[in-house]
């Protein structure tokens, strides 16, 4: 028969360990649940191998050049701010924020690394709280915080409003940044790697037609244009109601759909082909040959 376990006597040497030097382990999840919940809210030293990424996390871009510089920062003076995790069922501890602390940390070959421990009852609990973390904390590109604020909105169940109540910022805040997300791939890529600012990216989302947009992109990166000369020029290209002679357009315009033909291609592993006219209007065609081609596809979605 299994041994009974003694909840007292693991409490006393866990405030013990966490009073001298914070280092602890996971403590397993059933009759001992009452350990785990004296456990959060606490600050200890985690084995780095415990800890497993966040996948509700809005960051996807690291700088391998700051983490390595971060890295070694870290094998002299160690982390100092710690991250925070929650405990999981699973024998591990998972991110809610600091990935790139942890990931450093890990280029650094450190062992363990100091963690804040947070109860979290559910993943819907947890998505929220490591979107709205990572946005209060973390230096987000303005795409990464307008995906985030349509993951919190979709998967939490918000609307505008709600959003905008829970994060301190008015509605039309919420709804200018989600509106970058309706821009060209260039212009989004543009604001991802920071060579474009959000101020141009609202001056030219003020354009109704992409190669009116794409045309303002390409002045702004040649001529190192500011936001007030950008805004000069749209207003120009509004006043003038074309961009430049038919034909031009038209090849702006087959360019950037043939650049949204080859990333979706490349993601999908088939040709995909996009019929559309320059207002925007059209369908997209993703062909399979067969129903396991098609089971593949619905996987790559999923």
């Amino acid at each position: 028969m299994a041994k009974k376990l003694d909840v007292n006597a693991m409490k006393a040497n866990l405030r013990g360990t966490i009073k001298k030097k914070p280092r602890v382990s996971f403590i397993p999840v059933g009759e001992d649940r009452e350990v785990v919940k004296e456990l959060a809210n606490t600050v200890a030293n985690i084995p780095i191998k415990a800890i497993e990424a966040n996948p509700f996390n809005p960051r996807t871009d690291f700088d391998e050049t700051a983490l390595e510089e971060l890295a070694a920062s870290l094998k002299v003076h160690g982390l100092v701010q710690p991250i925070t995790v929650r405990s999981m069922t699973s024998g591990s501890y998972q991110l809610i924020s600091g990935e790139r602390r942890w990931r450093a940390a890990q280029m650094a070959g450190l062992e363990e690394i100091p963690a804040y421990i947070r109860a979290v009852e559910n993943d819907q609990e947890m998505l929220e709280m490591a979107l709205v973390e990572n946005i209060q904390r973390e230096n987000l590109n303005p795409v990464e915080v307008a995906i985030t604020y349509k993951r919190l909105m979709r998967e939490c169940n918000l609307t505008h409003d709600d959003l905008a109540q829970r994060l301190g910022k008015g509605r039309t805040t919420i709804t200018n940044k989600m509106g970058l997300l309706e821009l060209p791939p260039d212009i989004v890529k543009a604001l991802r790697d920071r060579s474009l600012s959000e101020g141009h990216a609202k001056v030219i989302k003020g354009l109704n037609h992409i190669e009116e947009q794409l045309f303002v992109l390409k002045e702004i990166q040649k001529n190192d244009l500011s936001v007030r000369a950008t805004e000069k020029l749209v207003a120009g290209l509004k006043s003038q109601k074309t961009l430049s002679p038919k034909g031009k357009k038209e090849t702006l315009y087959a360019e950037e759909i043939k650049k949204i033909e080859d990333e979706i291609s490349a993601f999908f592993g088939v040709k995909v082909k996009i019929n559309s006219d320059n207002k925007g209007k059209g369908k997209m065609v993703i062909p399979f040959s067969n129903f396991r081609k098609l089971d593949e596809l619905l996987n790559r979605i999923r």
